[in-house]
């Protein structure tokens, strides 16, 4: 890999993986709409000498074409993550995830690029059909979709592997995350409670009734495994083309652990009301859990702990109240 192009380059998870690629000497392209994410997090990037961001939308097929041009790698970040109001806008998911990773795949076959990593979900595997308690595999049988995001992403999957299958990608890479922490992190359950203890430190209102299991991976061991996996290249001998792995811990916490930890930190003892159910909304999984052996059998393993991340996440999120005003703007 000597020039990397990645779609949400501006987020979260993106402009991490942009930090640490110019780190290795790697020139980058960043593509993104801003709509979500935030120059700041490319503030460094910005001057660095082997980095340009190119503000686009993925659902411009032409003005993504050209873009991509002169990159031999495409990591595929950008989507709609809003699972929660999902039936509020429904065609966002599958304008934003489903044809928007057509139009990349379009984009890479106009330039000739056969390499990509695309960042897909634990969500695509609904309610798991695995025991009880046990983490789901890769192998694990899909069944019925529980969320719109969910379904947009499993297209995705579907989409990239047809690609692949046709001759048209030489190496796919589909990684299904659980849900990332971290620093620059803006969107999820300790994003939420967060701002809702700094207004009121008293009390806390918990979507569902606090058992929902879910585990979480740091963004710098997410970061950590798709570039170990993309260096070892294990999808260019693989069957396809095309290789999937689930990026998570070997452990969950349910949601009362989680609030548990959050308030430890910040010397709180509020009250706790819960809406009820065993589910926060209409296709929250109340259990997600990931066998990672697949991924862990090519020399990985996550350095922090889901206790350590969420620390880490709520510290740089106290350091950074900037983003709770750019939110809600």
């Amino acid at each position: 890999m000597q020039h990397a192009f990645i779609t949400g380059a501006a987020g979260f998870i993106g402009s991490t993986l942009v930090d640490r690629l110019l780190a290795h000497g790697v020139s980058v392209t960043g593509w993104d709409n801003l709509s979500t994410g935030q120059l700041r997090f490319l503030e460094g990037a910005l001057r660095h000498p082997t980095f340009r961001l190119i503000e686009g939308d993925n659902l411009d097929e032409r003005a993504l074409s050209a873009a991509m041009r002169g990159s031999d790698f495409v990591f595929h970040l950008a989507a709609n993550a809003d699972i929660k109001d999902g039936w509020s806008h429904p065609r966002r998911d599958l304008e934003q995830n489903t044809i928007a990773t057509f139009n990349v795949l379009e984009a890479m076959r106009a330039n000739g690029i056969k390499r990509i990593a695309f960042s897909s979900t634990g969500s695509v595997y609904g309610e798991a059909m695995v025991t009880p308690d046990k983490p789901t595999p890769e192998t694990d049988p899909f069944p019925i979709q529980t969320s719109l995001y969910g379904a947009s992403k499993t297209a995705g999957e579907g989409l990239i592997a047809a690609y692949a299958e046709g001759g048209q990608i030489d190496e796919a890479y589909i990684f299904r995350f659980v849900s990332i922490l971290g620093e620059r992190y803006t969107h999820g359950h300790v994003f939420d409670f967060y701002q809702q203890l700094r207004d009121h430190p008293q009390l806390l209102h918990v979507l569902g009734d606090g058992t929902q299991r879910k585990s979480y991976l740091y963004v710098q061991d997410c970061i950590d495994a798709m570039l170990h996996v993309t260096h070892t290249r294990t999808a260019r001998d693989a069957a396809h083309h095309t290789q999937i792995y689930n990026l998570g811990t070997a452990e969950y916490v349910d949601v009362r652990q989680s609030i548990a930890v959050i308030c430890q930190e910040l010397g709180l003892q509020p009250e706790l009301k819960f809406t009820g159910g065993n589910r926060g909304w209409i296709g929250d999984n109340p259990f997600i859990f990931l066998d990672t052996k697949k991924v862990r059998a090519t020399g990985w393993k996550p350095a922090l702990t889901i206790r350590e991340a969420l620390i880490r996440t709520l510290q740089w999120l106290q350091s950074n109240p900037w983003v709770y005003d750019v939110r809600s703007s």
